[in-house]
């Protein structure tokens, strides 16, 4: 099933120099790597709670935001990016960091719940469960380790090789992602981790 095209893609995280390089904010990552590799400037954006840029991916223009409401209020800036642009739910792409999937592994689904992640149950509750998700695996953290510790801290060089090459993995599925064309972009995603 073909869904409506993406217009936007929002990437969770939280503003401020602490939480550049952690866990939790691989959504900015994502689409940080993106505006850079198109030489796109983010620029305040008040009314949207966030940053924007403008890049075209496969010759259609898309919007990058990244929330500056920090992660547990995500769906304020959501909430304003749809009321303003008149776009619908399933025209914006959410990317975030996913304590379920093994570190670098990406998957994508249409809609769902939140399954404990603050930013998402923010957005459920300000505009519904019906909205793209793009979920970069960060794994789980030890035992004894409390998972907000883990999540706001900075993974290790063999981890970040991981989550970067999970990134690239994903940038390379845009085309596929942005037509809605989720099972073909996870048709390939399995592929490229199963190494054929």
């Amino acid at each position: 099933m073909v869904e409506v095209r993406i217009r936007a893609i929002v990437g969770l995280g939280n503003p401020g120099a602490e939480y550049l390089r952690t866990r939790h904010n691989l959504g900015f990552w994502f689409v940080d790597i993106l505006a850079a590799e198109r030489r796109a400037d983010f620029r305040s954006a008040r009314r949207l709670h966030g940053v924007t840029a403008k890049v075209t991916i496969d010759g259609h223009d898309v919007l990058l935001v990244k929330p500056d409401t920090y992660m547990n209020r995500s769906g304020i800036a959501l909430r304003a990016l749809a009321d303003y642009f008149k776009y619908s739910p399933r025209e914006i792409l959410v990317v975030h960091d996913d304590l379920d999937l093994p570190v670098g592994t990406v998957r994508c689904k249409r809609d769902g719940g939140h399954g404990g992640h603050n930013g998402l149950r923010d957005i459920i509750r300000h505009l519904g469960a019906e909205f793209p998700r793009l979920r970069i695996g960060i794994g789980h953290p030890e035992e004894q380790r409390p998972v907000l510790d883990y999540v706001l801290g900075i993974p290790s060089r063999e981890e970040e090789e991981l989550l970067m090459n999970g990134i690239a993995a994903a940038h390379a599925e845009l085309p596929h992602l942005l037509a809605g064309d989720y099972a073909a972009a996870m048709r390939m995603l399995h592929r490229r981790e199963a190494g054929t």
